[in-house]
């Protein structure tokens, strides 16, 4: 079947489901990873075609789109800051926002031979692109979970980056054995009365354990982390996190509390929600 033909297809079956640019980079997506072609081939090459072997491939990707299946897992990857990395439904599909909070940290970090904590890892995304793209840092990354451990170990490899990966539950840590520079946190911070609006994509197929917190006490990981912090991070330390829009006044109220930092501030993502956390020793 030409290739043009299926797309067709492709689009008539999801449209009703996501909005038509979505349909496209989901279309465009499947095109790279199963058939190594770029969008712009297909524009100049209209008579490509898929072998039936093919179309099964891609009849099975739409069926599971039909039922919100997240795209990145079908895929089995996706792109995030410099790097690509695996992604399952052990662990998060990191977001945009991820991104940002990396960027910031780069551009607010730039000596050598930084000691750096992420908690919560997940996928790795985080602590893979700080040690990818600090000079010299040693970059230590903590979970809950052994299955997103092992992705993440897997995502070091692809990426060629040096990361020393650790199983632990934060909220039974009493204490960090070393001190870091750097500790950064994307912890789980949807509360359930926020379920009505996640889609179903996230909802029903990303980890559970990695998104929500329960809605009487919502901050539990933030709290945990700055108290760690306290001690574990070195005379003018940064402690970063992502946090829920919806608590920002209320997670820096928190940090504030203990009155061990210099500075707390709240910054706005690039659609303007309260997303990010920065408090200096």
């Amino acid at each position: 079947m030409l290739i043009r033909t299926y797309r067709d297809q492709f689009k008539a079956k999801l449209i009703d489901l996501y909005d038509e640019n979505e349909v496209d980079s989901f279309f465009y997506m499947l095109l790279e990873a199963y058939n190594d072609l770029k969008k712009y081939q297909l524009a100049i090459e209209p008579h490509l075609t898929f072998s039936n072997e093919q179309l099964q491939l891609w009849d099975t990707a739409a069926n599971l789109l039909v039922q919100y299946h997240p795209i990145q897992y079908i895929i089995g990857k996706t792109y995030f800051y410099n790097g690509v990395f695996n992604v399952t439904p052990s662990t998060l599909i990191p977001r945009p926002e991820t991104e940002e909070l990396v960027d910031l940290i780069l551009k607010s970090n730039t000596t050598s031979n930084l000691r750096v904590l992420d908690i919560g890892t997940g996928s790795g995304c985080i602590a893979i692109s700080l040690a990818m793209s600090l000079n010299q840092a040693q970059v230590t990354a903590f979970d809950v979970s052994q299955e997103a451990l092992e992705v993440a170990k897997s995502n070091a490899t692809l990426n060629e980056a040096e990361v020393q990966f650790i199983l632990k539950d934060i909220l039974a840590t009493d204490k960090l054995l070393e001190k870091f520079d750097i500790i950064v946190s994307n912890p789980p911070y949807v509360r359930n009365l926020e379920k009505v609006e996640i889609k179903p994509n996230v909802l029903n197929y990303e980890p559970y354990l990695a998104l929500f917190v329960e809605d009487n006490d919502p901050l539990i990981f933030y709290r945990k982390i700055t108290e760690l912090a306290i001690e574990g991070l070195t005379n003018s330390g940064m402690l970063y996190f992502e946090i829920n829009q919806y608590l920002g006044i209320e997670t820096v109220e928190m940090i504030k509390k203990f009155q061990v930092f210099k500075t707390v501030e709240l910054i706005k993502d690039m659609y303007g929600n309260d997303r990010m956390i920065v408090a200096k020793k």
